[in-house]
């Protein structure tokens, strides 16, 4: 027996690597192969009518028009420079007045938003470009208003660059110590809970910078063990590993303590700002005002269901409460990182009616009206145009499936400007008489048009042609969406992938993917479908097996509503792993699926309730594949975890429901497969899970990734996770 599995092993191996033509082989998926083309670090000039992107080889800035979508000028070129540090442009800024452009280039990364990179700064006018700083690199570099300044993050210190014919540095903090004391760039939980990479602004005409401080001391530490590894390698981890040490704060765990400061350039002045804030509470973010001496601070509550927004006088030091925002459960992530504050309004997305909606105040904080109709849940915004009264959004309005542009003017009235079924989006230009529409649906890749203020297309940049025509000999099956009622009377959306040659009279194995977290989505009708993006090429890949591909979103996910999203408040996993039981129970009865043969993987998240799904108690899963999970959400931050779950101390019963105490209950073959330098989900969960499963007499199978982190890439290493994944299920259900 072991003899004849070893040759199904070796002719699995052979076969999913060596396919005829016409047929994804997973370089395919995992390569450049099939990227489509986009259109990248798109701005749009203070003009209105025209927008700077990154030339396609990344040597250039060039200027475009929005009503026609031609070339108006280069605004930066490489070749201008001649022998040049740059080598390739990763980003750039604009000064307000378009005269200076901030190069990006040699871009290191950190977390997930983080970095720090080499900065150029590029003088139109003068033909010169320089270097930022000449003393390391740089993090969150800003530009002041005039133009006159760059304020940037080196070694958890502010630094104020004069720019002259020489650049003239000085050091604004002198407390940055890594481990410590942060300054302008958050902590790690900060960044990766709230969205932000910048905590620092200049006020409106650029005398003061203003910051966010972040005391680390207290924060536990987290020792991630590095080894020499390859691709890259650690020379000096040889013969002994070493530790990436970092503060983490785990939820009910000390966090960092925060505090608002600002400096006055002309009399080099550091202050306090008298914030009022709880002593465990949060800033999550720091924006400029338009007035010279002010500038805005919000502040969060640690259950986070309390947003208040803060105006702070510079000279004063004391803040004027502006916005009061309670909320049943918490405030979104999404729905605080896009406030937007204009000169005399703040436009604050809120799910207080049941449904995200827009609701206008003015600056001094006096409410004024709601000014989406409540009909469709708000998903983004674009802006508020001041002069007309109109403000542009994004929604679910046909189904939480697509999204539409829209924009409702002073009286209430809403017009779709991009309604073409699948998933809109929009940059517009800075007077909003023009914007660029990326469009995609879960079939066709991105399409990129210039459209007028009425969305009326006017010219189409990008449109994928040459992709689309690539694909066409593969075949590949159209996506079938779906919906289903469970037996506990509650209707969820899906969408399935058949194997091109399907038959309906044969009975196939099943593949589910899913997230679940709270307020994701993976039914979309975009582009962006699938468990690994690209149009679901993996997914493809799969059903180039055998399998039938599903993707359902259960209780907790996005666009639905606050009820739906809401409702697994307090008790993290346990509906979402219902619904995917649910899941396969519906499909384990169409005449075309073996019901024995349903396997369900996922990420994150999405691997903590295949886990939890796995542990149900109705035993519908024969496979699983649980990549980088939580297993107990006492050991994952404060933020996020708190956000839903409040503390372990408050909610004792609710960080019970995990798979650690289900391990017993575990049914079907599980593969975990976990990154060592994981500094997002530590690889302490996948420790202490292994150990429970072992104790309760579970067989699994566990794949780790030397030196890589939660998103499992660099060299080989995707596809090799890959293949790991598909191997699983071709063994475990065929």
């Amino acid at each position: 027996m072991k003899k004849l599995f070893l040759l199904f092993s070796i002719v699995l191996m052979a076969f999913s690597q060596t396919y005829a033509s016409g047929e994804l082989t997973l370089k395919d998926v995992t390569g450049a192969k099939f990227y489509p083309q986009t259109i990248s670090g798109v701005i749009p000039m203070s003009d209105g009518k025209s927008y700077a992107q990154i030339s396609r080889d990344r040597k250039s800035v060039i200027t475009y028009s929005f009503k026609t979508g031609l070339e108006t000028g280069t605004f930066f070129n490489l070749e201008m420079l001649g022998d040049t540090a740059i080598k390739s442009i990763d980003n750039y800024q604009l000064s307000n007045d378009g005269q200076l452009i901030l190069v990006q280039t040699n871009t290191e990364y950190i977390y997930r938003r983080s970095f720090k990179a080499n900065f150029f700064v590029y003088d139109r006018k003068a033909n010169t470009c320089k270097a930022l700083s000449v003393n390391g690199k740089q993090q969150n570099p800003i530009i002041s208003p005039d133009g006159k300044r760059i304020a940037f993050v080196r070694d958890n210190n502010i630094f104020l660059v004069e720019l002259g014919q020489i650049f003239v540095e000085t050091k604004v903090t002198q407390d940055g110590k890594f481990n410590f004391i942060i300054n302008g760039i958050p902590d790690w939980v900060n960044e990766e809970e709230f969205g932000l990479s910048s905590s620092m602004v200049f006020n409106a005409d650029g005398s003061k910078i203003s910051w966010i401080k972040y005391d680390e001391t207290d924060v536990k530490t987290y020792d991630l063990q590095m080894y020499r590894g390859m691709k890259p390698s650690f020379d000096e981890y040889e013969y002994y590993p070493g530790l990436y040490s970092y503060k983490y704060p785990k939820a009910g765990q000390d966090n960092s303590k925060v505090s608002a400061w600002t400096y006055d350039i002309a009399s080099r002045k550091v202050s306090r700002i008298n914030l009022p804030l709880d002593a465990d509470g949060y800033i999550p973010r720091i924006k400029q005002s338009a007035a010279a001496n002010k500038t805005i601070l919000f502040t969060m509550n640690r259950h986070q269901d309390n947003l208040k927004i803060y105006e702070a006088d510079l000279t004063s030091l004391n803040c004027k409460l502006l916005l009061d925002e309670n909320i049943d459960k918490y405030v979104t992530e999404d729905a605080m990182s896009s406030v937007i504050i204009t000169p005399q309004h703040i436009i604050l997305p809120s799910d207080r009616s049941g449904k995200m909606q827009l609701y206008l105040y003015d600056i001094s904080g006096k409410y004024l009206r709601q000014l989406t109709d409540g009909r469709s849940v708000v998903t983004a915004v674009y802006g508020y145009d001041e002069k007309t009264g109109r403000v542009y959004y994004q929604a679910a309005g046909k189904s939480p499936i697509n999204r539409e542009v829209y924009v409702v003017d002073r009286k209430g009235r809403t017009q779709a400007l991009a309604d073409r079924q699948g998933w809109n989006n929009a940059i517009f230009c800075s007077d909003y008489s023009a914007f660029l529409r990326i469009w995609s649906d879960s079939d066709n890749p991105f399409e990129y048009a210039l459209c007028d203020g009425n969305g009326k297309v006017t010219k189409t940049l990008v449109d994928n042609k040459e992709l689309r025509e690539k694909l066409t000999p593969y075949g590949l099956s159209k996506k079938e969406f779906f919906s289903f009622t469970t037996s506990e009377g509650v209707n969820l959306n899906g969408v399935m992938i058949k194997p091109s040659n399907f038959d309906p009279s044969k009975k196939y194995p099943v593949v589910m993917f899913q997230y679940s977290g709270p307020g994701s989505q993976q039914v979309v009708n975009s582009w962006n479908i699938g468990s690994m993006g690209l149009g679901g090429l993996f997914d493809y890949y799969l059903t180039q097996q055998g399998f039938i591909v599903v993707f359902v979103d259960g209780r907790g996910t996005g666009a639905r509503g606050a009820e739906f999203e809401k409702c697994t408040y307090l008790r993290l996993g346990e509906l979402e792993a219902r619904d995917q039981v649910e899941t396969a129970i519906y499909l384990g009865g169409l005449p075309y699926v073996d019901k024995d043969r349903i396997g369900i993987w996922g990420w994150s998240f999405g691997g903590f309730c295949t886990l939890m799904s796995m542990s149900e108690g109705r035993e519908v899963f024969r496979a699983g594949v649980a990549v980088a999970p939580p297993t107990d959400w006492r050991y994952y931050d404060s933020i996020y975890t708190e956000r839903f779950m409040r503390t372990p101390q408050e909610n004792a019963e609710g960080y019970d429901i995990n798979p650690m105490n289900r391990a017993e209950k575990l049914h079907g073959a599980l593969l975990i497969c976990h990154g060592l330098a994981d500094d997002n989900v530590h690889p302490q969960h996948v420790f202490e899970y292994s150990e429970a499963l072992v104790h309760a007499d579970k067989d699994f199978r566990e794949l780790l990734y030397t030196n890589r982190n939660h998103g499992i890439r660099g060299a080989n290493t995707r596809l090799h996770l890959l293949r790991q994944i598909a191997d699983h299920f071709s063994r475990e259900l065929k």
